[in-house]
């Protein structure tokens, strides 16, 4: 399981830090048991981890093991410190995070993949990689035998329970133009603003996401363009949909956390026609008698639907705000 000792750890690049006021180093490291975690606050894939290193900082933080968050973000407006901030107390991150925009830390690793850690040994040596958020119990193994490897006579606890395998995700379907799923016959018109028609039911497949309304493509989302309303049509098999969402497409606005107007832009959510339930509604999604009513009020990851199982829909998401922006959806459960 753990590598033999080969490779150095890389360095930090220089950069902001949150939850510590002194950079880390791999000196002032020399001597711990240290987990590399990068991830990206957007990823369902990397909320997925959170849970088990936030347990592990909880478990052995005290026994030799440090915990560095490496946030290497996947959009633009991820970039800015106060959206980052906002994300690690909304998810009560208590370790060292690294906020590693310009991607330098993540290149010293020749990292590709969203999350993936790395435990080095208290020499310094990467002893163990692990990619996505189905390895937890491999893991906690290796750290713990890099724990013993420090001190023998360290007392460890027993394995923390393995992640449910329901929520595996499937890949993540970009909006924007330079990854995009549209699935639309007008496609992309780059940097440009188009009115779109839905395809009839039937020629509305899974794997792509479909648009009506005035809408822009950017780089990296979807700008709802109009005046009314725009629609977004998802089909999908699974149990849970995640989409990243951001009030305004204006980068000065996410920075600072504005909003183009002083109320929460509202989405209307609906699956197969009907409004959802408090029995298939997504965590983010108020599901009352005036509907199922989704409030973006960051630029986040939002869960829009928690289906009691995997099942076959189409999502219907209703904008009326512009400059509303899709930037991805992440449909999660196993299908066999």
């Amino acid at each position: 399981m753990l590598q033999p000792r080969i490779i150095h750890a890389p360095g930090f690049a220089k950069g902001d830090w949150l939850n510590t006021e002194t950079p880390y180093t791999n000196h002032a490291l020399r001597g711990q048991v240290v987990l590399v975690e990068f991830w990206d606050y957007t990823s369902f894939h990397c909320m997925r981890m959170l849970p088990y290193l936030k347990g592990w900082h909880e478990r052995y933080s005290d026994r030799g093991l440090t915990i560095v968050g490496v946030h290497s973000p996947e959009f633009s407006f991820a970039h800015s410190r106060h959206t980052v901030e906002e994300a690690v107390r909304a998810f009560d991150l208590p370790y060292p995070i690294l906020l590693d925009n310009g991607l330098q830390t993540w290149q010293a690793f020749a990292n590709t993949v969203r999350p993936t850690r790395y435990l080095v040994d208290a020499a310094g040596y990467i002893r163990f990689q692990a990619y996505g958020a189905d390895s937890t119990r491999q893991t906690e193994a290796a750290l713990q035998m890099l724990l013993r490897e420090r001190d023998p006579n360290v007392e460890l606890p027993a394995l923390m329970p393995a992640p449910d395998q329901q929520s595996c995700a499937q890949p993540r379907l970009y909006a924007g133009y330079f990854q995009g799923a549209l699935g639309n016959r007008e496609g992309y018109a780059a940097e440009g603003t188009l009115a779109y028609r839905l395809p009839i039911e039937w020629e509305r497949t899974e794997a792509s996401f479909y648009v009506d309304g005035f809408w822009r493509a950017e780089a990296e989302a979807m700008v709802f363009a109009g005046r009314e309303l725009g629609r977004v049509m998802l089909p999908y098999t699974g149990q849970r949909v995640h989409a990243v969402l951001s009030p305004s497409n204006d980068p000065v606005e996410v920075i600072l956390g504005l909003r183009p107007t002083d109320q929460e832009p509202l989405i209307e959510v609906y699956q197969d026609g009907h409004p959802l339930t408090p029995l298939n509604a997504g965590a983010d999604v108020h599901a009352g008698a005036e509907g199922s009513i989704l409030a973006v009020n960051r630029a986040r990851a939002f869960e829009l639907v928690n289906n009691p199982a995997v099942e076959t829909h189409e999502l219907e998401l209703c904008f009326r705000a512009s400059g509303l922006s899709l930037y991805s959806f992440t449909v999660s459960g196993c299908v066999a």
